[in-house]
């Protein structure tokens, strides 16, 4: 039965999503995955989607999925880049990574609007500001 199948609590993983210069010095997002485990994890995908709406009609990204293999212990990969256009969506990652031989998972979301200049923090583990999910 499905309620017999133990599943882990997904811990010290989390997603940011960083505003940073690029070579022509203009605004680029992207996000991070950040694990502040003392362990790496191994073969993490994610798979990243937006939807919601705007103006009453309803809207849907492309889903892509990433494949990060290793991310070391208090480490963090970039997943992608994402533009603000889909700002106003909710963004939706779902991360599945291994420990060992057992499986982790999480869906992490970022709400409509959240992503933005009055939510940025700075993330010491990266050493930029950015929109860290809770």
């Amino acid at each position: 039965m499905k309620k017999d199948i133990p599943i882990p609590d997904v811990k010290n993983v989390t997603l940011a999503v960083v505003r940073e210069k690029n070579i022509l010095n203009e605004d680029e997002w992207k996000v991070y995955l950040l694990n502040n485990n003392d362990f790496p994890i191994e073969n993490t995908l994610v798979a990243s989607r937006g939807y919601g709406e705007k103006d009453g009609e309803e809207q849907r990204t492309s889903t892509l999925r990433h494949f990060l293999e290793t991310v070391n212990a208090k480490s963090w990969a970039i997943v992608e880049t994402i533009t603000s256009n889909v700002f106003h969506l909710n963004n939706e990652y779902w991360v599945s990574y291994y420990i060992g031989r057992e499986i982790y998972d999480k869906r992490f979301v970022f709400v409509p609007d959240t992503i933005c200049e009055k939510n940025l923090v700075f993330i010491p583990e990266i050493q930029k500001q950015g929109v860290l999910h809770s």
